[in-house]
């Protein structure tokens, strides 16, 4: 365990010119600063695994003039002279910004490097032979002495450092995200710039030496910005343009799906390995790169249908297929994809931390040793690094930023301190992905191996969409040593659709899929978690935050994060009258978490401005009018007596409803429907339950089709925020006293919630009912509304009809395939109510219905 020491206590006032340090006895903190910025801060205030103290800025100011100040990830975390050294990252910037290098002691001290130089930088690696550490553009020394490569030398969002070919004792590789490669001599710091940009893709990532050749990676496709999509089909290889500066072969290189690369270079020639999407390289050895490194290197990718692992062993490629829990990484530029890791956490252990998942990931892993990988849980933090230092893991964190986000004055992003069990206790191991989506598949010929093992439930629908029905062979390897065997025959009929459910105790590590036939074929995987939150530990970490059913006086409050301080501005108010009517104002100062009264930041009324975005949606929930727009007059989410309604741009969802009429109680536009929470990824909260929503860009509307419910709260929270590494919820219990959690002002009139944004978690699994219809009059023929169905636990239907009537239930099971697939017809009687429970482990991302006769009838869906 780490270290605590009794600090002196500072708060932070006017800060003159000099060096000057300020303390109070009413805080936790201590700062020194100069020139108006900080230079060193310590502190004890710790809630859910966060020290606010720690908290990094695009620039360290107070009065918050800067120029660098669209993002604040934390990029790169490295032990080095029992230190953690950490540095921060701006958006795009290749010259240089005002981001920091910092340096924490075993106390949690933490000195920012009056060196530093900013950019984009995420690169860490161990130069063995001369014993330094390289982190962004810094190489430090076993003594701890500091050496900055100016920017005017290498240039660019420093991404991945490797060991050299050609003479790595005095040599490494750096790889940016433009594309360009480096060579840095470690001792004079000399570089070379090999090439501009070698290769196609764009969003440059990772890069390690295995095997005698140097594997890099990037994950975007520059002109697919804005327009193209995974599922895209009429790709035109004239919207593309050759690069002369490219020094691979011309084949094959443009189409649909080729998105990124994972390519090769000897020395001297560079060669494709695969045109898909990559991050994170590496192998076992990870940042302390050794020489002569010949054990197998992973690199961690995706493509629409699933997380790709593809492996290098003794010279030769093999592919693995992963699920995935959350699609906010998806899009095809790649900006939201920053930066997946493969990392050892210690205790002889490595993980992976791909697509919203934690996997265990053994550093035995190889071709001929596939076994060990296992999910331990999803999350909603946005994790660039991790690493276990000083006897914790440390996660870092991609947390508020501005881009295309009015709600929020400045970037500022946090670490999170815990232990790895607690990753467990966060989101369920549920994930989904396909072997093939809607594709030409040959005879006999094995497909790529899907991982299976650690997830309770797994269930494959395969859809046939050719005229004569298929044998599907599903092999399984049981122990991950490529001993595949047969596990079942499944017949799919001709245009037809089988849903199979995998006995719960089937062991085995991997399956494939083969057809006896030439085919064209779906097999869209769900795995899903048995064991979801209960709620219990929710029930005394939220106790404060009051129940939608409870008639007690609320402080309600709007929420910003301050740009011109390091303070949150809370609005204080009430809901009279259908409408949030603001009230007593104040700032809640991070040196001494106390609430001071007025607001200084100007900037922070955006919190009380229907703020639409695109012309698109608004962050409370208005439409901006748009000729476009077909429900542009509707406003973002509604209630009915059957479902809470989302009106997006083109198309209408249906999500189950609470236990309680929300609109009665916090009706549209008095509570905040979404909001930007970490960097690129939004929460919307409605009728009770935080939902998590996707993007494709910031600033537009967002992937509600990709949208998972998060948990069931039935609370009557009126604004959620990140701030200064913490999650923050208004609808405080006026009078409730304080705590780790709850901060009050002294006469408990204004207070706030503080915690950790996967706290979210312990609020208990998302519940709910409802659906498409409800004593509705049902045309014949005609879909209802999607409604969702995506990670529910139990899941019930109870049909009724005034008539006699033939009603179909239709799921979707894959978001890159837009079709409703025919899963069951049931027979109704006049005013008989007929009740299917799905079966175990059943999983489906959202259900339609239709009727053979126009009727009045209700569908009703109860998820427990």
């Amino acid at each position: 365990m780490f270290k605590k020491i009794v600090l002196g206590f500072a708060f932070l006032v006017t800060i003159a010119s000099c060096k000057k340090q300020i303390s109070s006895s009413e805080g936790q903190t201590k700062v020194l600063t100069k020139n108006g910025e900080i230079k060193s801060i310590s502190g004890t205030r710790q809630i859910s695994g966060v020290y606010p103290h720690l908290t990094t800025y695009a620039h360290g100011r107070e009065n918050g003039v800067y120029g660098y100040g669209n993002e604040c990830g934390i990029g790169a975390l490295a032990e080095w002279n029992d230190k953690l050294y950490m540095i921060n990252y701006a958006a795009h910037q290749p010259k240089g910004s005002e981001h920091k290098l910092y340096i924490i002691d075993e106390n949690l001290n933490m000195e920012v490097f009056e060196g530093s130089i900013g950019g984009t930088p995420t690169a860490r690696m161990v130069h063995q032979e001369s014993n330094q550490l390289l982190i962004g553009p810094y190489v430090i020394d076993s003594t701890g002495q500091i050496r900055v490569v100016p920017y005017s030398k290498m240039e660019g969002r420093l991404n991945a450092y490797a060991r050299h070919l050609k003479d790595p004792e005095n040599w490494v590789y750096m790889y940016d995200m433009e594309g360009m490669l480096y060579e840095l001599n470690v001792n004079d710091l000399s570089v070379n710039k090999l090439y501009q940009d070698p290769l196609p893709g764009w969003h440059g990532k990772g890069g390690y030496t295995s095997q005698g050749r140097l594997v890099i990676s990037n994950n975007g496709e520059h002109a697919s910005e804005g327009r193209v999509t995974h599922d895209t089909q009429d790709w035109d290889n004239n919207d593309f343009q050759w690069e002369e500066s490219w020094k691979v072969d011309k084949e094959n290189i443009f189409g649909h799906d080729k998105l990124g690369i994972l390519a090769e270079f000897d020395g001297k020639n560079f060669k494709v390995v695969e045109r898909k999407q990559y991050t994170d390289i590496t192998t076992k050895n990870g940042i302390y790169a050794i020489p002569n490194d010949d054990s197998p290197l992973w690199a961690i990718g995706w493509d629409a249908k699933s997380v790709r692992l593809k492996v290098l062993d003794a010279g030769k490629w093999y592919t693995y297929l992963l699920p995935k829990a959350t699609y906010n990484n998806d899009p095809p530029h790649g900006w939201f994809t920053e930066w997946p890791r493969i990392r050892s956490i210690g205790n002889d252990k490595m993980m992976m931390d791909m697509h919203g998942m934690f996997f265990d990931f053994p550093k035995t892993f190889s071709a001929s040793n596939t076994s060990g990988i296992r999910p331990i849980g999803s999350h909603l933090r946005y994790i660039p690094d991790f690493i276990n230092w000083n006897g914790q893991l440390i996660l870092a964190t991609d947390e508020t930023s501005i881009q295309g986000n009015p709600l929020a004055g400045q970037p500022q992003s946090n670490l999170w301190f815990g232990s790895y069990s607690q990753l467990s206790e966060w989101g369920p191991s549920s994930a989904y992905g396909a072997i093939w989506l809607k594709e030409d598949v040959q005879k006999n010929k094995p497909s790529d191996p899907f991982l299976i093992s650690g997830f309770d439930n797994r269930m494959i629908h395969f859809r046939n969409y050719g005229n004569t029905s298929v044998e599907l062979i599903i092999e399984i390897d049981i122990k991950g040593n490529n001993a595949w065997e047969e596990l079942k025959v499944l017949t799919i009929p001709a245009d037809g659709y089988v849903a199979d459910i995998f006995d719960e105790g089937l062991d085995g590590e991997w399956i494939r899929l083969k057809s006896d036939i030439d085919a064209q074929l779906t097999a869209s995987i769900h795995l899903t978690d048995d064991d979801l939150n209960d709620g219990v530990e929710g029930r005394s970490l939220f106790r404060d935050l009051v129940d939608i059913d409870d008639d007690s006086e609320v402080n309600h409050a709007k929420l910003y994060s301050n740009k011109t301080n390091f303070n949150l501005s809370i609005f204080n108010g009430a809901i009279v009258e259908g409408k949030f009517e603001p009230g007593n104002e104040w700032e809640f100062s991070k040196f001494d978490f106390k609430f001071q009264p007025g607001i200084q930041d100007t900037t922070a009324r955006e919190a009380l401005v229907l703020e639409t975005i695109g012309k698109q949606v608004s962050f409370d929930n208005k439409k901006e009018e748009s000729e476009e727009n077909s429900n542009s007059s509707l406003p973002v989410w509604s209630e009915d007596a059957a479902s809470i309604i989302i009106n997006a741009k083109e198309y209408k969802l249906r999500l189950p409803k609470g236990k309680s009429d929300y609109k009665s109680i916090l009706p549209a536009g008095t509570a905040r429907f979404r909001r930007e929470v970490e960097s690129e990824r939004e929460l919307a909260n409605v009728g009770g339950t935080f939902y998590e929503l996707p993007l494709f860009k910031v600033g537009q509307e967002p992937r509600y089709k990709m949208m998972r419910p998060v948990s069931t709260h039935n609370k009557q929270i009126t604004d959620f925020n990140t701030w200064n590494g913490l999650l923050v919820l208004s609808g405080v219990k006026k009078g409730a006293l304080k705590s780790e959690h709850v901060y009050t002002n002294e006469d408990n009139s204004a207070s706030i919630w503080l915690g950790g944004i996967d706290d979210l978690w312990k609020y208990g699994k998302p519940v709910g009912e409802g659906g498409p219809w409800k004593d509705s009059k049902v045309i014949a023929g005609e879909m209802s509304d999607l409604y969702l169905m995506t990670g529910y636990d139990k899941k019930t239907l109870e049909l009724q009809a005034d008539k006699k009537t033939k009603v179909t239930l239709y799921v979707h099971v894959n978001h890159y395939l837009d079709e409703a697939i025919p899963y069951k017809t049931f027979e109704l009687q006049p005013n008989k109510k007929i009740t299917y429970e799905f079966p175990d482990g059943f999983s489906a991302h959202w259900a339609q219905l239709k009727s053979d006769e126009d009727c009045k009838i209700t569908s009703w869906f109860i998820y427990e």
